[in-house]
C-alpha cells in the first residue's frame, strides 16, 4: 500500500475512458480532479456511488471540478454501464492495475472468510496541482458524493 495522504503529490496516470479516448493525469493539470475507485461498474453499491456523482455532475462542474470513475473493468463494460444507467460522468478503465495499485487501493479483502485482491472504494481530490487535498478511504456510499462536493466548494 503507498502512502497517498493529504498533501501529498497524486501519482501519474493515462487510462482508457468510457468515451473511447484516453484520460490522463497531464491532460488534467489545471483542473480540479474528483477521482473515485471503485470495485466493480453495475453492482449495487458501485451503481449507486456512479448514479450519486453523475446527479451531481452540474454541481461538481459548476464547482471547477472534473470528476472520473475508476474501476479495473473492461472500456467495453464501463460504456455499457455508463449507458445503462445514463451516467454524466467519465469513466476510466485500469484493467492492467497501474493505477488502482499507485493510488494504494488495490487491497486484500475478505468476504466469507476467503481472502482475496480487490478495489478499495476510495476517492481522492486532487487540485490543479496535482497535489492530493483529500482523501477518503474505505468509502461508505450513502451521502458521499455530496460530501465530496461540499469538499471541492471548500477547496
Amino acid at each position: 500500500m503507498t502512502g497517498i495522504t493529504e498533501g501529498s503529490k497524486a501519482p501519474a496516470f493515462d487510462m482508457a475512458s468510457s468515451d473511447g479516448g484516453r484520460v490522463t493525469a497531464a491532460s488534467l493539470k489545471g483542473l480540479t480532479v474528483v477521482l473515485y475507485f471503485y470495485p466493480k461498474a453495475d453492482t449495487p453499491g458501485c451503481t449507486t456511488e456512479s448514479q450519486d456523482f453523475s446527479a451531481l455532475a452540474d454541481d461538481f462542474a459548476a464547482a471547477g471540478a472534473t470528476v472520473i470513475g475508476v474501476s479495473r473493468d473492461p472500456v467495453r463494460k464501463l460504456d455499457r454501464f455508463k449507458a445503462k444507467h445514463d451516467l454524466k460522468l467519465i469513466l476510466a478503465s485500469d484493467e492492467p492495475g497501474d493505477v488502482t495499485e499507485a493510488f494504494g487501493v488495490w487491497v486484500e479483502k475478505s468476504m466469507y472468510g476467503r481472502s482475496y485482491m480487490g478495489v478499495e472504494r476510495a476517492t481522492f481530490l486532487i487540485d490543479g496541482e496535482g497535489i492530493v487535498r483529500r482523501v477518503w478511504r474505505k468509502v461508505k456510499v450513502k451521502g458521499h458524493a455530496a460530501e465530496v462536493l461540499a469538499a471541492v466548494s471548500e477547496a
